[in-house]
């Protein structure tokens, strides 16, 4: 916790060693996060006792648990492109489950049951934009996606507190101007909610850490070799693709892992890609490309 104080009409606070100084206390609040996140990203991985696949079926447990009503939410951490967001919607479409992120993928008149649905919820969301989504979806399963600005702004975070909290009635009020006539000022919540987020644990606010079951999903390189060889030997990934185009793929990530500038399934796909249009030279080409 970095101690923030207020001297001559400034804000100060001692950052990685340094004095920082900002007029504005939205402003120190930034370089404080902007630090916070630099840091988790250049901390080693701590080892788990548990396999990267091992942890990857906690969520689909936790998942599972949350659609059946016995958890309200649920916190996924860790780094990008390596199959969060595909293991929680394909966790909730198994328990049942209907998409409805995007309605017009439904037939006018198409009858859904609230409390059996999910929306993914991805980008920026103000604290208005928040209340809205929680009344819109207030008995079905709402997974925030890499829409980490709920989890970072403080009215959002209130609000959520509400929306999750251990009381039998989950109330959740916006006492402000409201000028939508279709929002009420307050409502109960009987929902539940999934984060999905590339920060680390530790950065994302502890009463929301608290009221949630949370699995982190940080890899070494080698872990991220170990979960995508996983994901091809199942042959749900990229079914379309021969195997041994993939497995080809795989081997030369797998040969160049210290070296690729992303290790994640964006970088299997591409090289993947690769193998099967480029032809004779497509590994020096794959190289190069997921190298510099």
């Amino acid at each position: 916790m970095i101690d923030v104080k207020f001297v001559n009409g400034k804000y100060v606070a001692v950052i990685n060693g340094k004095t920082v100084k900002r007029a504005k206390k939205e402003h120190m609040d930034y370089v404080i996060r902007k630090a916070q996140k630099e840091s988790a990203d250049t901390a080693p991985v701590q080892e788990s006792r548990f396999t990267i696949n091992e942890r990857f079926g906690f969520v689909t447990d936790m998942v599972a648990m949350l659609a059946a009503g016995a958890q309200a939410s649920v916190v996924v951490t860790g780094p990008g492109g390596l199959g969060k967001s595909f293991t929680v919607t394909k966790a909730l479409t198994e328990c049942g489950f209907k998409d409805i992120s995007v309605l017009d993928d439904f037939a006018v008149g198409t009858i859904l049951k609230s409390a059996k649905t999910f929306r993914v919820i991805k980008g920026y969301s103000t604290p208005k934009g928040l209340y809205r989504t929680l009344y819109e979806n207030k008995e079905g399963v709402i997974v925030f996606d890499d829409c980490d600005s709920v989890l970072k702004d403080p009215v959002s975070l209130n609000l959520l507190k509400g929306a999750l909290d251990s009381y039998s009635r989950r109330i959740i009020s916006w006492r402000a101007d409201i000028r939508d006539e279709d929002l009420p000022t307050s409502f109960e919540f009987k929902g539940r909610v999934v984060f999905i987020s590339n920060l680390s644990s530790s950065s994302i606010d502890q009463a929301i850490i608290t009221r949630s079951m949370a699995v982190d999903l940080s890899m070494t390189n080698k872990q991220k070799i170990e979960r995508m060889r996983h994901l091809l030997s199942t042959g749900e990934f990229m079914p379309e693709f021969d195997k041994t185009i993939k497995s080809d793929a795989m081997a030369l990530i797998e040969k160049l892992q210290d070296s690729v500038k992303e290790l994640s399934l964006r970088t299997l796909i591409q090289v993947t890609k690769i193998r099967q249009s480029a032809g004779k030279n497509w590994a020096n080409l794959a190289e190069y490309t997921i190298c510099g």
